[in-house]
């Protein structure tokens, strides 16, 4: 380990308006150590050298902003985020460019997002543009840790959760915000290769009315027992239906989902219109957008269990996939539900699944231009 800080600075840059980030001494893994790691890093198993952690305190609100050290957090054992669940986060990435640069996709739309589920769990927002800064500011100074290997990246999770020690059952009145950064490569071990899915009949993701179209912890929570149910039927993951009727198909996992509705040039894609119990996510934006100007039709829209089934049995849908910031594009080979199972097309990747993946990770390489542009130049520090 070597020290490249030699005492705590107050940066160039500023979280918000008044609120000054400072940067720790940060001690630093050798280059060799790193490599190494960055050689295989899978999914969340390893962390780069720093964090970025702000305070909020109501009446006073963002305040001691600063690049730290990653290091475990020290909490109160009554914070309210440990009894309530008031915890949000987001999902985002790092993209090392052909140029030499750094680059994240659509910061401004995770963001907002993130402002959005602060709301709904009346925890206070994070302007977003001291969101940006904060992403910017952590992935400048852990730059080193951006892999360059195939479709590699750096996966940034931001979150905030409730600090303040406290039992009473209301909103709490001090935050944490903090952004750390994880090297990735492949989400699922196997690689492009399709799933087998689980109808969940027995749970539910989300109801109307509820907390399903924001990232906060409880939803996952919530989704790890009918997920362990679908390992113990022998599948990948985990598809939920809606609420009410348990009829229409909603989301695979933590992911959206997309139907390919016939073949070739005209090939239609379906995914199921947003609700208020789907998560808005902006790979399956980013997708609708991909897809048209590829000349698709893209509807949103319900789509049933049966219309799935048996639209697989007669081939009208040849494709089914789902996305999401972590794994970018899945297929989904095989349907396991009490009322029979079914295979999607022949049971491998199709082709506008593969197309469309190509494409966007290309866009987020910066391999073929980006166009909307959604890749956001990490600059360095001045």
């Amino acid at each position: 380990m070597t020290d490249t800080l030699a005492d705590s600075r107050t940066s160039s840059r500023e979280f918000s308006e008044g609120v000054p980030l400072v940067v720790d001494a940060v001690p630093r893994r050798f280059a060799a150590e790193r490599a190494q790691l960055l050689e295989d890093p899978g999914f969340g198993r390893y962390f780069t050298d720093s964090m970025f952690v702000a305070r909020y305190r109501a009446g006073q609100g963002w305040y001691d902003a600063r690049l730290t050290a990653y290091a475990p957090l020290q909490m109160d054992p009554s914070a309210a985020a440990l009894h309530y669940a008031q915890s949000i986060f987001e999902g985002l990435k790092a993209y090392a460019q052909p140029d030499g640069t750094v680059a994240t996709f659509r910061p401004e739309s995770n963001a907002a997002r993130f402002a959005r589920g602060a709301v709904r769990l009346a925890m206070p927002t994070v302007p977003e543009e001291s969101f940006i800064a904060a992403v910017d500011a952590l992935v400048d100074t852990d730059r080193d840790w951006v892999p360059t290997g195939a479709d590699q990246t750096l996966y940034i999770r931001p979150y905030m959760l409730a600090t303040e020690p406290f039992l009473g059952v209301r909103p709490a009145h001090e935050y944490q915000f903090i952004v750390i950064a994880s090297p990735a490569g492949a989400y699922f071990p196997r690689g492009v290769h399709p799933v087998s899915v689980y109808l969940s009949e027995d749970y539910i993701r989300a109801a109307p009315g509820g907390t399903g179209d924001v990232k906060c912890a409880g939803n996952y929570a919530a989704s790890l027992l009918a997920q362990e149910q679908a390992i113990a039927a022998g599948c990948d993951q985990v598809v939920w239906l809606d609420a009410v009727e348990k009829r229409y198909v909603e989301e695979m996992g933590g992911m959206n989902l997309f139907f390919v509705l016939g073949a070739g040039d005209d090939a239609e894609l379906v995914t199921p219109e947003l609700t208020g119990t789907l998560l808005p996510g902006i790979t399956r934006d980013s997708l609708i957008t991909v897809a048209r100007e590829l000349g698709h039709t893209v509807t949103e829209r319900r789509i049933s269990v049966d219309e799935w089934r048996s639209g697989a049995a007669d081939g009208s849908i040849t494709e089914t996939f789902a996305c999401g910031t972590a794994a970018v594009i899945t297929p989904v080979g095989t349907v396991k539900a009490r009322t029979g199972d079914f295979s999607i097309g022949d049971g491998e990747p199709g082709p506008l699944t593969m197309q469309l993946r190509r494409h966007l990770l290309d866009v987020q390489h910066g391999r073929v231009p980006d166009t909307h542009g959604w890749l956001h130049r990490v600059a360095p520090a001045s």
